[in-house]
């Protein structure tokens, strides 16, 4: 669990044993049953600690300090809102998606991993009437797109972090850039941030 460990530490986040055993447990569960169900391919199997786990930790980078509530946008099987909840267990995660079998699956990981501070709702983005401190979405929109649906879900003052598989250092309008230096994973990573009004 090195990238985690290392992908943690730049994020700030401090892991005790409990919280290693989970995101263990979560990568052999996407290894598994998240594969068979087609959440991710499989070249990703070998990469599930660095591509999917250590690379959500990230998202958290930017966070401020104390945030009580964090709405994870189209999350797929749970990637980054799994791993975060778990990271940060004094926080009120909500993941949204509009595929019901995802949403399925997320509400299977989170009882089997007993994340009581995590909750999946089934529901277009638009349509949710969600507010949060915090926003994060990994590749479930363009980020131009993204940009108006999430200024509607965060509180005044919050942060928006948005992901990608980019092989160049993003430029979109209305979006800060924040690169995650290389020796942090195996390459560099970069976040979009967007604060609200």
């Amino acid at each position: 669990m090195k990238h985690v460990i290392s992908a943690a530490r730049h994020a700030g986040l401090e892991l005790a044993e409990r919280e290693l055993i989970l995101l263990a447990r979560y990568g052999e569960w996407l290894a598994t049953e998240g594969y068979r169900a087609g959440g991710i391919g499989p070249g990703e199997i070998s990469r599930i600690e660095l591509r999917h786990l250590a690379d959500s930790l990230l998202f958290a980078t930017p966070f401020d300090p104390g945030i009580d509530h964090v709405i994870d946008l189209g999350t797929g099987i749970g990637l980054p809102g799994v791993p975060l909840a778990i990271a940060m267990p004094d926080t009120k995660f909500t993941l949204t998606d509009r595929s019901e079998r995802r949403i399925d699956l997320v509400r299977r990981v989170i009882r089997i991993l007993e994340l009581e501070n995590c909750q999946a709702v089934l529901g277009e983005i638009e349509e949710l009437g969600l507010q949060a401190d915090t926003v994060v979405a990994r590749a479930s929109l363009p980020p131009d797109r993204l940009r108006g649906v999430i200024s509607r879900l965060l509180r005044p003052g919050g942060l928006a972090v948005v992901g990608g598989s980019w092989q160049e250092r993003p430029c979109h309008h209305g979006w800060e850039t924040m690169e995650i230096p290389p020796d942090v994973l195996d390459r560099p990573i970069w976040l979009l941030m967007m604060r609200s009004a």
